[in-house]
């Protein structure tokens, strides 16, 4: 039985981003797509993590894969559910960031316009839990010239984890579609399943 697996968008992010769009092109070129939900979140936590809870439902025990808020939110889901997780660039306590960038926001894929609030900012908080408790279920993918987030926050807070650092990048995670393999076999589909596909065509 294939393995199920869970995409989680960051903030004014969408299933529109180059991430989530590659990794969809994988899952369908593959037949995959049954095993592959890659959610439009909310962009209040309350609402994003409802989304996200359902999405647990339907796939059973997916692997959950996270960039940016979205690591956030696979932390403390992977957390809950004691699932695993392979979060890129991730947002580390994200609440104590956001305080300073109230105001309007705007999808950068949908264009939809949006007010960051305090509740979002408590409803992140919210969601705040301590480093991993078994490092095994986790893999961490930064790169160092992220310019969004400093990485070496996400590398302190994840150290028992494994850790895989490039130098260079950006937030976005350059090369994400050269490491699908790797992001495959640790979700647990069999290597003979895509060793044949060409990821240099995404």
């Amino acid at each position: 039985m294939l393995p199920t697996l869970l995409y989680i968008h960051g903030l004014n992010s969408s299933p529109l981003s180059q991430k989530a769009s590659q990794l969809s092109n994988v899952f369908q070129q593959l037949g995959w797509s049954a095993q592959l939900r890659v959610p439009a979140l909310h962009h209040h936590p309350r609402q994003a993590i409802a989304q996200l809870e359902e999405a647990i439902a339907e796939l059973g025990r997916p692997v959950l894969v996270g960039s940016s808020l979205g690591g956030y939110y696979a932390t403390h889901l992977a957390e809950r559910h004691g699932l695993q997780a392979l979060v890129i660039n991730p947002a580390v306590n994200p609440h104590r960031l956001f305080a300073g960038h109230l105001g309007t926001q705007q999808n950068h894929y949908t264009g939809e316009t949006w007010e960051l609030t305090l509740d979002h900012v408590a409803a992140l908080s919210e969601l705040e839990v301590p480093a991993p408790a078994d490092p095994a279920r986790f893999q961490v993918w930064l790169q160092t010239a992220d310019e969004t987030l400093d990485y070496r926050h996400a590398q302190s807070f994840y150290r028992g984890c494994a850790l895989r650092i490039q130098a260079g990048g950006d937030h976005g995670f350059q090369g994400f579609a050269e490491r699908l393999p790797a992001l495959l076999a640790f979700a647990g589909f069999a290597s003979s399943e895509w060793r044949d596909f060409d990821f240099s065509t995404l």
